[in-house]
């Protein structure tokens, strides 16, 4: 293919593509580059990355790219529509290559969703408190109302306290994807795991559940936010006796690594089918009901979890069998290797 026959294709295609040289300059780009940039068409070449990005990230993220072969982020360059670009550099002998992809409408369609969900939230929480105040206040006569209109009390009961809980982790999640800044600090994973693991332990017994910790007495520390972390274990550990049977033990294991700390919770549950596994950290999302005991979640304790733990910069899995149990895995880069700013990434 000939230099005209490579340009057409390059300006045929929908995102930016930059080619950078050894020494920095810019000798490629296409179409969709000077317009994503706002440059004049053939204004970027000859430029150095500084004068083509106006932002250093873009050099370091090509430095990156020299040292690993590739490296990517989200940018906001400076325009006057606040566009947001997610960039990848592709390193080659000598060279590098920087292809831009305009994401500005899915972010905007995301905090539109964003949006949505937390006003919805919050006018949902004065009727839902209403309906749970005069459920319990039903619930005081309780006895001296007919059977079944006793049954259906207690119904609403659990009903509105459901829909408390939705609400309340809705607009968990709607602060946490909207980006909203840790507290960060020097966490102690193991002390976080016995408190929680103490919050619950009343809850576990009345379901006939062993829980054991299983920690040092204390764990390298973590840098992060500790009530985003309390919450996510509180979810897992919550997780694991709300679908164990009586008798069974769940095991809270925290186990301080070189780069991270680990904290499995570890139940004896029925497990998780292997076509629900990589779909269970999704909102709203079950495994099917009928092997669920009591009244189900709400299916956003998982995807919470997954969110704060990537905010971190760390990860949470899971390995499960079916009829032997499963063993969730929350893993928090030290403190020393995070490198966390005070807020969650991009």
């Amino acid at each position: 293919m000939d230099a005209q026959a490579a340009m057409a294709l390059a300006d045929s295609l929908g995102e930016g593509l930059v080619g950078i040289d050894a020494d920095g300059v810019v000798t490629f780009a296409n179409r969709a580059a000077h317009a994503l940039l706002d440059r004049r068409p053939g204004s970027l070449i000859g430029r150095s990355v500084m004068e083509a990005f106006l932002d250093h990230r873009v050099e370091d993220l090509i430095a990156g790219a020299r040292e690993r072969g590739s490296a990517g982020a989200e940018l906001s360059p400076r325009s006057a529509d606040g566009r947001a670009l997610v960039v990848h550099v592709r390193a080659t002998t000598g060279a590098a290559w920087v292809v831009l992809e305009d994401v500005s409408e899915l972010r905007r369609l995301q905090r539109i969703r964003a949006e949505f969900i937390d006003n919805l939230s919050h006018e949902l929480r004065t009727p839902i408190t209403n309906v749970n105040l005069l459920a319990e206040m039903l619930g005081r006569d309780a006895d001296q109302l007919p059977p079944r209109a006793r049954e259906r009390v207690e119904r609403i009961q659990v009903e509105a306290a459901h829909l408390a809980q939705m609400v309340s982790e809705l607009l968990d999640l709607a602060a946490i994807e909207s980006g909203q800044r840790l507290l960060i600090a020097d966490v102690d994973l193991a002390a976080v795991a016995r408190d929680q693991a103490d919050r619950l332990r009343v809850f576990a017994e009345r379901q006939g559940i062993h829980l054991v910790v299983e920690a040092p007495p204390s764990a390298p520390p973590v840098r992060g936010d500790a009530e985003r972390l309390s919450q996510a274990l509180l979810n897992l550990i919550h997780n694991a006796v709300k679908f164990s049977e009586p008798g069974d033990r769940v095991t809270i294991r925290v186990l301080p690594g070189p780069d991270a700390v680990v904290v499995e919770v570890v139940d004896e549950g029925a497990g998780i089918p292997r076509a629900d596994v990589d779909r269970v950290f999704e909102r709203f999302y079950k495994v099917d009901r009928a092997r669920q005991r009591g009244a189900g979640g709400t299916g956003l304790g998982l995807a919470i979890v997954r969110h704060v733990a990537e905010a971190h910069g760390g990860r949470v899995t899971v390995v499960s069998e079916e009829a032997v149990g499963s063993t969730f895995s929350l893993e928090i880069p030290l403190a020393a290797a995070a490198g966390a700013s005070e807020g969650p990434p991009a």
